[in-house]
């Protein structure tokens, strides 16, 4: 048994009462990543020499009921910060960003939380994608069946959890890029509140979209995760200045009296047949614990994808401007002139999604084409929060699939990529809104591939999500079921 199929609290027992040491943890990871790593390829930087030097000093230590991560074993996504530790954002621009000057806001914490980094993990570059497919430098596989995508763009991050490789990871959250891999990997994903995670240190893709949170095993983790991570940073002007309660606190298993909104246009075309079972398996669940649900409209959701990528793309055309071959990344040396710099700077570092992403936001920025397009996508925005706002006045969660189907075969949906954005359909609405949203795994489709249920929120009022998906967690055993690589469970 894998000391990973272990909670956090019962890991920090077994430290408490010396059963096991930092020490063991962190080689239980690096001999998975090693066992294993040449198969799913979740990571793309390790830190083995300072993980096992840390590791060593936290051993010498008694574990402090404060520190919720004392010696947990983590894996960073690779756009956010490690000072002193590679962080490429899966491109080439950045293959040579190998001594960053500080760490992102979250990594910090988690430092003096005490926890120990592993390395950085593979994503879609610069978070743009489904699949991992994206990465510039390997497509991460699904643990589940390494013929199968792990989601994207936080792939590595999910699958470098369901794999045993890390007890926990960060990734980042801009249309689902969370939750989505976290459900075709069978583990827990949580989207925070837009505000509540501070974003410094995030190479930023869609500056009012992104978000950290963090991918699990089970709720329980989340929420210490989430306490750890959460809270105001002053070098985030985005970041909130709320109290971070303490969520674990809230995982009572109590949902007698929930009330639950189940959106029908979640169960729309496009949406298998498998995924909705499997919805309503988990509302019977749902009833069995004295919850109610009921079907309910989010009229604006035909809206969110078009939406979503007018705004993203935008967004993103102006935050990589400043990746141009002189202040930051890798500069050609084919250039003769500033201009050829540029230009060629640019076509080499960027990926073809990268600058598919760059040329759609900038055109739906320029002069004549502004209002017809990033100004009316920003009024449906508004809308689809709305939606939301509304339905939250009668009920206290949103409920229903996280993706509308399971994992998709590497390189069957890459070449396409209307298709590959539409696998976001059901997650984007979440981050144009703002919102908290978790997806905990919620069943299997015929071929062994997990499923996920995705539970939203009302802003900052993660603890009802927490509460909501912990109730199911601990009513079922998809949570326990663990992938054999290379095959179905």
């Amino acid at each position: 048994m894998s000391l990973f199929d272990y909670t956090i609290k019962e890991l920090e027992q077994k430290l408490h009462n010396k059963e096991i040491t930092v020490t063991d943890l962190v080689n239980e990871s690096y001999n998975q990543i090693e066992k294993v790593d040449g198969e799913v390829q979740a990571f793309l930087t390790l830190d083995k020499e300072r993980a096992l030097e840390k590791a060593k000093q936290l051993d010498l230590e008694s574990p402090d009921p404060a520190d919720l991560l004392f010696g947990m074993p983590v894996g960073i996504k690779d756009n956010l910060v490690t000072k002193n530790l590679r962080t490429t954002c899966a491109s080439q621009f950045l293959d040579n960003f190998i001594d960053p000057l500080y760490d992102a806001t979250v990594v910090k914490k988690l430092n003096d939380a005490k926890s120990v980094n592993i390395g950085k993990l593979n994503m879609d570059e610069f978070a743009m994608g489904s699949s991992n497919e994206n990465s510039s430098y390997a497509a991460t596989r699904n643990p589940w069946n390494t013929e199968y995508v792990p989601g994207g763009s936080s792939g590595g991050s999910a699958a470098a959890v369901a794999a045993g490789e890390v007890l926990f990871s960060l990734g980042s959250d801009t249309g689902g890029s969370i939750r989505q891999p976290a459900a075709f990997c069978g583990v827990v994903g949580l989207k925070p509140t837009y505000g509540r995670v501070s974003r410094f240190g995030l190479v930023a893709f869609a500056s009012s979209l992104d978000q950290v949170g963090p991918i699990t095993r089970t709720v329980e983790d989340s929420a210490r995760v989430l306490e750890v991570i959460a809270g105001h940073d002053e070098m985030d002007s985005t970041s909130v200045n709320k109290d971070v309660p303490k969520y674990t606190n809230s995982l009572s298993g109590d949902v007698k009296g929930l009330k639950i909104a189940v959106p029908k246009e979640y169960f729309g075309e496009g949406v298998s047949k498998e995924v909705k079972d499997s919805i309503y398996e988990a509302l019977k669940v749902y009833e069995s614990l004295g919850a109610e649900w009921e079907e309910v409209s989010l009229p604006h959701t035909k809206y969110a994808v078009a939406t979503y990528y007018l705004l993203a793309s935008s967004e993103a055309s102006a935050n990589l401007a400043r990746f141009d071959g002189v202040r930051y990344g890798v500069r050609s040396e084919k250039a003769t002139n500033m201009l050829d710099m540029y230009k060629m700077s640019r076509s080499e570092g960027f990926g073809d999604e990268v600058k598919r992403r760059i040329m759609l936001g900038t055109y739906a920025l320029s002069s004549g084409y502004y209002d017809a397009y990033y100004k009316k996508a920003q009024k449906v925005r508004k809308l689809i929060n709305n939606d939301f706002a509304s339905v939250f006045e009668k009920y206290d969660v949103v409920i229903g699939p996280t993706t509308p189907t399971p994992a998709f075969k590497v390189g069957e949906q890459i070449d396409d990529p209307l298709t590959m954005y539409t696998n976001d359909i059901l997650t984007i609405p979440v981050n144009l809104a703002g919102i908290p949203g978790i997806s905990i795994p919620c069943g299997f489709s015929e071929k062994g591939l997990p499923f996920g249920l995705q539970i939203m929120g009302k802003h900052f009022d993660e603890e009802t999500i927490f509460r909501t998906a912990h109730a199911f967690e601990q009513a079922t055993d998809y949570h326990t079921k663990r992938p054999q690589l290379g095959g179905a469970n």
